[in-house]
């Protein structure tokens, strides 16, 4: 086991292994009441450190950095058997846990034969009905003061430079607009044509033959030429034709424009959000507090 004294010095840290890979944070420090020596302390893992494990101090070092640096790697941490009441080691779980680690770190039981060694974070001497008197391992930090049942406030296991309370976030939607190209319109002429029917008035001229009796007006027109003879007059008659013709005249002008028209439209998305919970040793297993 390392050899630190201070109980405090192990929270808070970061657990990594012989290389230097993080582990975990330490949460809680037992102590054994008859040396004072931590023995015993929790790692958190798990997704959000939400998964506590219980690791021996046997064989632990300080590192560089002052992580505790333990025998074992994360996977070993992870699959040590599961304790359901952090506050507290019966006899069956203590033999799991030694079995467990010891084929890891190589070494023999440090407990003699015939006696248990009996964990809580109380600092009164256990007894049971026909085992010898336990040594009793008191946990150390903010959660409990050895021999007093006050309660402290909660600390981060994350890290040792974090505050008393964790920051919940949620994430919300920021909706707005931005202008794109939604289509195009073209204006455009082309020639048709079609059928018109207009009724246009029409003059022609016809023959009427005149007579006029002879008077003294006419008389020396009349007498002028033989007195019996042939001949021919001849008249030339007119007629109304009609002319069809085309011109462009400009009837009106054309242009394109816009106008804005608006509208709701309902849009959705997804969001992430934080969400806190407590887990209470306190309520998995009440009958061994």
């Amino acid at each position: 086991m390392t050899a630190a004294q201070n109980p405090e010095r192990y929270l808070g840290r970061t657990a990594v292994d012989g290389d230097g890979d993080k582990i975990g944070s330490i949460g809680q420090v037992y102590l054994n009441d008859e040396t004072g020596q931590p023995d015993w302390v929790t790692v958190n893992t798990g997704l959000f450190g939400t998964k506590e494990n219980f690791v021996p101090l046997e064989g632990s070092t300080f590192g560089s950095d002052d992580d505790v640096v333990l025998p074992f790697g994360k996977d070993v941490v992870k699959d040590a058997p599961h304790v359901g009441d952090a506050s507290h080691l019966d006899v069956d779980e203590q033999e799991s846990l030694y079995s467990y680690y010891h084929q890891y770190i190589g070494a023999g039981r440090t407990q003699s034969a015939g006696t248990q060694t009996d964990y809580t974070q109380t600092s009164d001497t256990q007894t049971t009905g026909t085992e010898t008197t336990d040594t009793d391992y008191t946990q150390t930090g903010d959660t409990q003061t050895a021999g007093v049942g006050t309660t402290g406030a909660g600390h981060d296991t994350s890290g040792p430079n974090t505050d008393e309370a964790m920051t919940r976030s949620e994430e919300h939607l920021n909706v707005g607009t931005q202008r794109v190209e939604a289509g195009r319109a073209r204006l455009r002429k082309f020639v048709t044509t079609e059928q018109q029917t207009v009724n246009v008035p029409v003059s022609h001229e016809e023959v009427r033959v005149e007579r006029e009796p002879i008077t003294d007006t006419n008389r020396d027109a009349a007498l002028d030429g033989p007195a019996i003879s042939e001949e021919e007059h001849e008249v030339v008659l007119h007629a109304d034709q009609p002319v069809v013709t085309t011109e462009a005249v400009p009837v009106e002008r054309v242009r394109l424009g816009t106008e804005t028209v608006t509208e709701n439209q309902t849009v959705s998305g997804e969001v992430r959000k934080e969400q806190v919970e407590v887990d209470d040793a306190s309520s998995v297993r009440p009958d061994n507090r």
